[in-house]
């Protein structure tokens, strides 16, 4: 191997490990900084709620265990798109936002539904 490949492979393997290394590092997640934007404040608190709401007790019916612990995570997606609706200011997004919560929202009285049919 010439100098510049042992270079080369050095430099990437000191890379693979230092990412790999800092990428491990969760001591912050989920953590609120002082540089926290009101946006951020509020997607952790939907993040929050949406996880501790997914943590169902599992009756073995995988059918209604998934509606169960989708109708949480499309919550989840709906509070989000509100808080991009309310601080972000990208056309394209609002757009986004604006249809995830119309199909979420949607399919949220469908799985409701469902769950009412099947004695959930």
């Amino acid at each position: 191997m010439n100098v510049v490949m042992k270079t080369v492979s050095v430099a990437a393997i000191l890379v693979a490990f230092t990412l790999g290394a800092s990428a491990q590092d969760h001591s912050g997640h989920g953590a609120a900084s002082g540089a926290d934007s009101a946006a951020t404040m509020a997607y952790k608190d939907a993040n929050m709620r949406m996880h501790a709401a997914m943590d169902i007790d599992y009756t073995g019916n995988a059918d209604a265990d998934f509606i169960r612990g989708m109708i949480p995570h499309h919550e989840g997606a709906v509070a989000m798109a509100k808080i991009v609706l309310e601080h972000g200011t990208d056309p394209e997004v609002r757009n986004l936002a604006e249809a995830v919560i119309a199909a979420q929202e949607g399919e949220i009285a469908w799985m409701k539904q469902w769950l009412s049919r099947n004695g959930y």
